[in-house]
Formats: structure tokens, sequence, C-alpha cells
């Protein structure tokens, strides 16, 4: 099977686990579109959408299983969610296995998201952006000139950036902190 298509509704899952119904598929579907936008991989958001869907936590195992991922690719996408705080561990009684399920508030997902994946690109840009002025400052002519004007034109987007983003962030409740 293609990587990033998924499993077939109807017929028996892999390694015994049930197949994904139409509404699981449609809202993975849904959350690998908006994965695209943000540039993020399938894979986690196959894992987000599964859980987020589910009416009960899910050991890491059985979503593996139903999206048919790598074991490899399911934990990379697991730690990484976890990391953003889109998933949480849930103790489950009766098993020992770690259970998981998607944590739905969307304030604290975005405010999350933009620290770490935004927020976190600007903290080295200014470091960066001297870099660049200084070698635009060593090429002759116009190729000097337009080099400047896009370092001008970066350094404004950063000023910008660094103004907005914490403001974003204070409405979204997330501050700067973790």
């Amino acid at each position: 099977m293609k990587r990033n298509a998924l499993p077939p509704v109807t017929g028996s899952g892999r390694s015994g686990f049930a197949p994904l119904n139409p509404v699981e598929v449609e809202t993975i579907r849904l959350f690998v579109q908006l994965s695209r936008a943000l540039g993020q991989p399938p894979s986690v958001a196959e894992i987000y959408g599964l859980l987020f869907v589910s009416p009960r936590p899910l050991p890491q195992d059985e979503f593996t299983g139903r999206l048919n991922l790598s074991k490899g690719s399911a934990s990379q996408g697991l730690r990484y969610l976890q990391d953003l705080g889109a998933v949480r561990p849930v103790a489950v009684a009766a098993d020992r296995r770690g259970h998981y399920e998607a944590v739905a508030e969307l304030r604290n997902l975005a405010g999350r998201f933009l620290r770490q994946q935004v927020f976190s690109y600007f903290q080295d840009s200014g470091e960066r952006l001297d870099k660049i002025i200084t070698e635009a400052r060593k090429l002759a002519g116009p190729e000097r000139d337009h080099a400047l004007a896009r370092a001008k034109m970066l350094k404004s987007w950063e000023k910008n950036s660094k103004r907005i983003l914490p403001l974003v962030m204070a409405l979204l409740g997330g501050g700067r902190g973790k």
C-alpha cells in the first residue's frame, strides 16, 4: 500500500485491529489537509486525527496498525504530538500499555504551535540577518544593492514578527513561556 494512503474501510484491519470507519477516514483526511498547510508530516496528522475522533484512548500499537504506520514513524509522530501538547497519555485500567488521547483545546494547541514552530525560529534570526548583511556588503554593483534591499526587508519582517507574535500568543493565553 502506498504510504499516506489510508487503509481500506472494509475488510479486516492490520494486526487484527478494526479497520477505519468512514468518519475516521474523513476526519483523518481533514487533519492531513491541514498538516500540509502547516508543513507537517501526514503521519503526524493521521495519528492526531484518529485520536481526535476516537471515543476512547488508544494504545500506540492500535493506531500504528490501523493507520498502517511503521513503528518508527508512529513513535516519532507521537513524541512530536506530545511535545506540542496535542496528545496526552492516559492510564487505562487493566491494560499496561500506554494509551493516548487527543487534546482538543484549540487555544492551547495554537499557542504551543506558535511557540515551538514559529517563535523559536525568530530566536536566532537577528544573528543570521546580520551575517546576511555582512555578506551582502561584499557583493558588487546591482547585486549588492538588491541583496541589501532584501536584507532590509527581512529585518523589517523580523521586527514586525517579534512585535506581533507575543501579542498573538497573549491572545491565545500562552504568553512566551511553556
